[in-house]
């Protein structure tokens, strides 16, 4: 009874502990920049899809980011599910059924903001999981043995401005495995958004904290985080038994290993980013690799030959490629192995790989029913290839498709090929003008007919180009007048207009192309040169207007208030240029100001007229000054003005002698009080009223009449005061004496 009691307790305890994982194959933290202060954080956890139990997958996992140097937590951030996955192999035809992986992607969005993640130390992500493969060879106790996923990033801010960065992305793993006593190579070499600079190292892998009894912590402790322990013999520098060991190019990430023993082994790799020579970050990836025992494949092989048939020797010959001859390039490729299908490929060294031909076979089995033993390729390089007295190398390689990886056999040929022979065209005037420079005028038509030639009868283009100007900005193009192989003719045309005057000398150049085999050849410039001859006489303008300056160049017109005056004009021009008069006020409307101009013009002629009736509208508008110009239509204009200052003639004002004493008694002399000589009225300028005030201020008279009289009657005699206004606010005061 107690047996079973405790079979069901241990049962019970069993179900009560959290799941293990206890098939983790590896994997790598990544945190890639996505706008403002966003970033996303993802987890790739590589699980064991033959031997790991779905009870561990994980609906989440729990991320911990700390400030490096201080180790403080700054947050945790929860990472929900998003895809699951298998792990391609290089060639699915070598899958075996003790190997599959599965990528579990992890993913989260979060802030970063510049106000908390400022530290210049940097800061770090982890993630804790266990466990790993319990079968695995190079650890000691590999089913406790814990993951911690861990990567670096700096702040992102420096010195006061955004500093963005993302983690590189190593390239995708795949479940390839190894055969012993095999060479095994895998590239490992990631890419950087920002293009910093990657170098790459082998890193023992971290165990954490996690264990069997914690096999997924709430959250991520703080580093230091505790390191694998390898078996004996191995360590950080020889992570698995190999001749070499395993082991990584620290500039491209490709990994290789010729291992000597079977077995299931983990290793670590670190991708480290620079800026500026400056470490700013570094992400981690754990993985596996299996080493199984493979079937016997041995290397193809394959022979290059040439011209002749003697087989190409690499690192001692040199193929020369030569015109009009044999420009090929015989493949003959095998395999010992029966059934094996080979593939051909070829690699260009130190010259473009879009320069290489594609060869006739790029693939095929040997040594099937009905195949043959040997097969044959050929790449032919066209005429027209040339490595312009370089030396070419191209790598001829040809691989089987044996298991896990393929075999190569790789012939690198060194070669120089020379194009066909080829001489440059040449360019002529086909009827050059009896005079350099050719004269030309404004309204001429210039015509030159230009002729390239090439003896290798090879495609001739005529170009058009000016020393110092663009011909299309003068309305200058080269029209094509007749082409056939090896000749063509085109024609120089410009319509001289105004756009030339100012240049005067232009210096038209043709010259003849060809781009044999896309090479494209040049001749010397055919120079033609032009000269724009110009010369403008300016017009003359005459008028009616009186001649009087004041100040200098100005006409001064003044007139009464509707007082009509008027005036023609008349302008001429020696070179017989189209004319036109024009009358431009400075700064009032014509019309406005009561005056009226017509004008008509034509060839070397033009003729107006001029009239203003002078108004009030015209004296508040003052000053009154028009300008009168004929202007030529030609290229470079030279009008001819005339400055008319027109002003309204205001009334003569005498001088203002007012009376000062009154004697009211009948004796006809200074019986009233009136002001002849007041300011006389002018459109809005006019008398207002008169008023006269007691030396206590009472008024005594009033009056709107500038024809008042004040006789003084009804009032004690004494000093009396008088104020007249007008409408446009003028002002005169004064006394009066009344006296019996």
């Amino acid at each position: 009874m107690l047996p079973l009691l405790a079979l069901l307790l241990a049962l019970l305890l069993g179900l009560l502990r959290p799941a293990c994982a206890t098939h983790i194959v590896g994997g790598e933290l990544d945190l890639q920049y996505q706008s403002g202060s966003v970033y996303r954080l993802t987890l790739n956890l590589y699980f064991d899809a033959i031997n790991g139990s779905t009870g561990a997958l994980d609906p989440d996992a729990t991320a911990g980011i700390f400030e490096k140097g201080t180790n403080r937590r700054i947050q945790d951030v929860t990472l929900s599910a998003a895809g699951n996955s298998f792990v391609p192999y290089t060639n699915m035809a070598c899958a075996i059924g003790t190997l599959s992986t599965r990528r579990l992607v992890y993913s989260a969005l979060l802030a970063l903001p510049a106000t908390v993640y400022d530290s210049p130390n940097g800061y770090y992500v982890a993630v804790e999981r266990c466990c790993r493969n319990g079968v695995i060879n190079n650890i000691v106790n590999p089913g406790n043995a814990g993951q911690a996923y861990y990567l670096e990033f700096p702040a992102v801010v420096r010195n006061g401005q955004a500093f963005r960065n993302s983690t590189p992305r190593i390239f995708p793993p795949l479940s390839d495995y190894a055969c012993v006593g095999e060479l095994f190579y895998f590239d490992f070499g990631g890419q950087d958004a920002d293009g910093d600079s990657l170098a790459y190292d082998m890193v023992t892998p971290l165990n954490g904290h996690a264990n069997t009894n914690v096999p997924r912590p709430a959250q991520a402790t703080a580093a230091p985080y505790s390191e694998v322990t390898w078996s004996t013999g191995l360590n950080r520098a020889n992570q698995m038994p190999g001749t070499p060991t395993l082991g990584i190019d620290g500039r491209t990430g490709r990994l290789t290993v010729r291992p000597t023993r079977l077995g299931l082994y983990v290793f670590g790799v670190r991708c480290s980013e620079y800026r500026q020579g400056i470490k700013i970050g570094e992400t981690r990836r754990d993985f596996q690799l299996l080493v199984v025992a493979c079937q016997a494949n041995q290397t193809p092989q394959m022979v290059v030959r040439g011209t002749g048939p003697r087989a190409y020797r690499p690192d001692r010959d040199t193929l020369h490629l030569l015109p009009g001859q044999d420009r090929c390039l015989r493949l003959s490729f095998t395999d010992p192995d029966p059934t094996s299908q080979l593939r051909v490929e070829l690699l260009a060294v130190n010259f473009p790989q879009a320069m290489v031909p594609a060869p006739t076979l790029t693939q095929g089995m040997v040594r099937a029913p009905g195949m043959p033993d040997t097969l044959t390729s050929t790449v032919c390089f066209p005429e027209c290839f040339n490595s312009r007295g370089r030396v070419f190398l191209l790598d001829v390689v040809v691989a089987d498709n044996g298991c896990s990886l393929p075999r190569r056999d790789t012939v690198r040929v060194a070669f120089t090929a020379v194009g066909p022979p080829n001489q440059p065209p040449s360019v002529a005037l086909v009827s050059p003008p009896t005079q350099f420079p050719i004269s030309a005028r404004v309204g001429d038509l210039v015509e030159v007919d230009v002729e390239g030639v090439d003896l290798d009868l090879d495609v001739v283009s005529l170009e058009l180009n000016g020393r110092g100007f663009a011909p299309a900005a003068v309305g200058a193009q080269l029209v094509a007048v007749s082409a056939v192989p090896g000749r063509t003719v085109a024609r120089l045309r410009w319509r001289v207009d105004c756009r030339a005057v100012a240049r005067g000398l232009h210096e038209f150049e043709v010259v003849a192309a060809a781009s044999p085999c896309l090479d494209r050849q040049a001749s010397p410039a055919a120079v033609i040169p032009i000269r724009v001859q110009y010369a403008n006489t300016p017009p003359l303008l005459t008028s009616t207007f009186a001649t009087a300056p004041a100040p200098p160049d100005t006409i001064v017109i003044k007139r009464r208030l509707g007082d009509t005056f008027s005036a023609t004009l008349a302008g001429s021009d020696a070179d017989r240029d189209n004319l036109a008069l024009t009358a431009t006020p400075a700064g009032f409307d014509l019309g406005a100001a009561g005056m009226s101009f017509s004008a008509s013009g034509g060839v070397g002629s033009a003729s107006g007229a001029f009239s203003w009736t002078p108004s009030c509208e015209a004296a508040r508008l003052e000053p009154l000054v028009v300008t009168f110009s004929v202007t030529d239509n030609t290229c470079v204009p030279a009008p001819r003005q005339q400055v008319v200052r027109f002003e309204v003639e205001r009334p003569g004002a005498p001088e203002f002698l007012p009376v000062n004493i009154i004697t009211p008694n009948n004796d006809d002399r200074n019986d009233y009080f009136a002001l002849s000589t007041l300011p006389p009225d002018f459109c809005e300028q006019r008398f207002a009223s008169v008023t006269i005030f007691s030396r206590w201020g009472n008024q005594v008279y009033q009056s709107p009449d500038r024809d008042f009289r004040w006789d003084g009657r009804g009032v004690a005699e004494g000093v009396y005061y008088y104020l007249v206004e007008y409408t446009d606010g003028r002002r005169f005061k004064g006394t009066v004496t009344v006296m019996p």
